[in-house]
């Protein structure tokens, strides 16, 4: 198992999920959303619009490491998704993190994908253990734990969304359509319940050790953290 390193002590992590909000909030046209919603345009596309993160602490959670080669480091957690888009993973150059226990061994070291457990002791929260994260039940959530025990100051959610947007989109691309291994999900089988449990924990156990996270999306069904435009901070 990696330790997680004190590498952004007293920084700022953003992390990127996958909402339909992170386009809105760097108010990318709606034209260049088409194209990567229609696979016309990779999310590489959306790269220039978010100029303002290049120079940040980021961790993109699963498919959006394909926003460009800026991004410090993917972490996903599920192994469908690692199937779907091993080439590429293999060619990110960041940091590659997850807690799918099929990492839990040698076998991808030349990958340089790194492994920490899921805290069966902690299943909810911000993780104690800097070699574990607490799951959540989703890789969103299970970040913050990576970010926190990097030793983050302050955490910035980005495309947190836990809801359908207006259109009824789950995510600001359609990256896992019409993939092999991964299928997208049917409305009466959304995850959000499911992902939201974990947020309430987190922000407690945050305040304790003094990290603020902030939500940069006004319109997130997650309700405890301040929700703020991404421009107040940028």
């Amino acid at each position: 198992m990696w330790e997680v390193p004190k590498i952004w002590d007293k920084g700022d992590v953003f992390i990127l999920g996958g909402g339909s909000s992170l386009t809105k909030q760097f108010d990318i046209p709606e034209e260049i959303v088409q194209s990567v919603r229609n696979k016309q345009s990779s999310l590489s596309v959306y790269s220039p619009y978010l100029k303002a993160l290049h120079n940040k602490h980021v961790i993109a959670i699963n498919v959006l490491f394909l926003v460009g080669n800026w991004v410090d480091m993917l972490f996903f957690g599920d192994n469908k998704f690692y199937r779907a888009y091993r080439r590429q993973i293999t060619a990110f150059p960041g940091m590659k993190l997850t807690c799918n226990t099929n990492f839990a061994n040698n076998v991808f070291e030349k990958e340089k994908i790194k492994y920490v457990a899921k805290n069966r002791k902690q299943h909810y929260g911000i993780s104690d253990d800097s070699k574990m994260v607490s799951w959540n039940k989703n890789s969103g959530a299970a970040a913050i734990s990576v970010a926190a025990n990097a030793g983050a100051k302050r955490i910035i959610l980005l495309g947190f969304d836990m809801k359908l947007d207006e259109k009824g989109n789950q995510h600001c691309h359609t990256e896992y359509q019409n993939v092999k291994h991964m299928k997208p999900v049917q409305r009466k089988s959304l995850p959000f319940n499911r992902h939201l449990k974990g947020f309430g924990k987190i922000h407690r156990d945050a305040k304790e050790r003094g990290i603020e996270i902030l939500n940069a999306n006004q319109e997130s069904a997650i309700t405890v953290f301040p929700k703020i435009n991404i421009k107040e901070v940028l």
